[in-house]
């Protein structure tokens, strides 16, 4: 399958796909052009990934176990029996936390640079123009300004959803408690609380992840990008939670090697390991490209139904269609 072009300005056409479609679509689109996506791997993924992964291994008991365990204690003041889950989710939490916080400004920074330049780069294969890393790096600059405000409101909602579900579940737990309910009961209250947060908190980030490439490839930002996102996706749902289904399995996958492999520091002989860090966090540099890719395939399968539907109603889709045309003319 020969990837769409948009020669003479038209827009990008790709077929209706479901998530394994996409990611081979992502595939040949990263065959396309990889010197552009191998620049931005190295450059900017590469130290936000050793951001995020080292700076929770390095606060480990200044920080994340503390944190743990106010999180375990309001756990068992709510009812919640403090079993291996239970302690496992706490700890994850709290690791999770202090790495967003410790490496924010990394992430403002080279990770919505490297985000825009994947966004940049995937039009650019589409329409048929490979960018050098001059204008990449120009219009990833340019585009900025959009995607932070973007980001910032996408991380405001992700914390309301995160203590909206960190009041509900000590809300349920400590009512099933007061009414003397036994700890099993309270226990499977927990987990209908924490499948139906992972439901809320997966439809937010593939909001959030259509709306960051919305704001890179469109001229809207912030409450305007979201909202655009959330108009793009209808009817195609179903893909962005399998998307962010399988980045998440992937980056989980490698944040377990990291933490089993890397943080003890020794097989039981003496022989260290630390030598795979720097493998590991290509892996998951790699993880987080293959991630903006699909987000990036994806915004073009469901504008593509966006431009049919206008089509079939007989509306302009003049300025839908000069995306790339619009962007070239900025680099300079």
């Amino acid at each position: 399958m020969a990837l769409p072009r948009n020669g003479g300005g038209g827009a990008v056409r790709l077929p209706p796909m479901n998530a394994l479609e996409i990611l081979r679509e992502t595939v040949r689109v990263l065959r396309a052009d990889p010197h552009a996506f191998t620049y931005v791997l190295f450059l900017l993924l590469c130290p936000a990934s050793a951001f995020l992964l080292l700076s929770a291994a390095a606060l480990e008991g200044a920080a994340v176990l503390p944190l743990a365990r106010r999180l375990l204690a309001a756990a068992a003041d709510s009812g919640l029996p403090l079993t291996h889950f239970v302690k496992q989710l706490a700890h994850h939490l709290a690791a999770t936390l202090i790495a967003a916080v410790v490496s924010f400004p990394a992430l403002v920074t080279l990770l919505l640079a490297a985000r825009a330049a994947v966004a940049y780069t995937v039009a650019a294969v589409y329409a048929g123009k490979p960018l050098a890393a001059a204008d990449l790096t120009a219009l990833a600059r340019r585009a900025w300004p959009r995607l932070a405000a973007t980001y910032g409101l996408s991380c405001a909602a992700v914390v309301a959803c995160l203590a909206a579900f960190l009041a509900l579940l000590v809300t349920v737990c400590s009512t099933l408690k007061s009414m003397l309910y036994p700890p099993d009961i309270v226990v499977c209250s927990g987990l209908v609380t924490v499948l139906a947060f992972s439901v809320v908190y997966a439809h937010t980030i593939i909001v959030c992840n259509l709306g960051g490439v919305i704001s890179v490839l469109e001229d809207v930002a912030g409450v305007n990008a979201l909202r655009r996102s959330v108009q793009l996706m209808r009817g195609q749902t179903h893909v962005g939670l399998l998307i962010f289904l399988v980045s998440t399995i992937g980056l989980a996958f490698v944040e377990g090697l990291f933490e089993h492999r890397v943080k003890t520091l020794s097989y039981g002989d003496g022989s260290s390991r630390l030598w795979e860090g720097p493998l590991l966090i290509l892996m998951y540099s790699f993880v987080m490209l293959v991630d903006s890719m699909m987000s990036t395939v994806f915004y073009f399968t469901c504008r593509s139904s966006s431009l049919e539907i206008l089509d079939e109603e007989g509306g302009s889709v003049e300025e839908l269609e000069m995306i790339m045309g619009g962007k070239s003319d900025v680099v300079r």
